[in-house]
């Protein structure tokens, strides 16, 4: 149990870092990202300090922002 809840939040941590890192590379605010993504700001910003279990679609409306596909962000 303790190995599997460890585990997920290295996925969470490496997703969030990566939103953030190419957030930065655009030279976008998490407010420009979230408009872009339409989704919330505060949103974003839990994210990339690893607080949510991100969806699917928020996943391709991410993706979409940056004008990438869904798995280049999970890779």
């Amino acid at each position: 149990m303790i190995k599997s809840y460890v585990r997920d939040i290295t996925i969470l941590k490496k997703f969030g870092v990566k939103v953030k890192e190419l957030r930065r590379k655009k030279g976008w605010s998490q407010e420009t990202l979230a408009k872009n993504a339409g989704l919330h700001r505060t949103y974003i910003g839990s994210i990339e300090r690893s607080e949510r279990n991100v969806s699917l679609i928020n996943i391709e409306r991410i993706a979409k922002a940056f004008g990438l596909e869904p798995w280049e962000l999970l890779k």
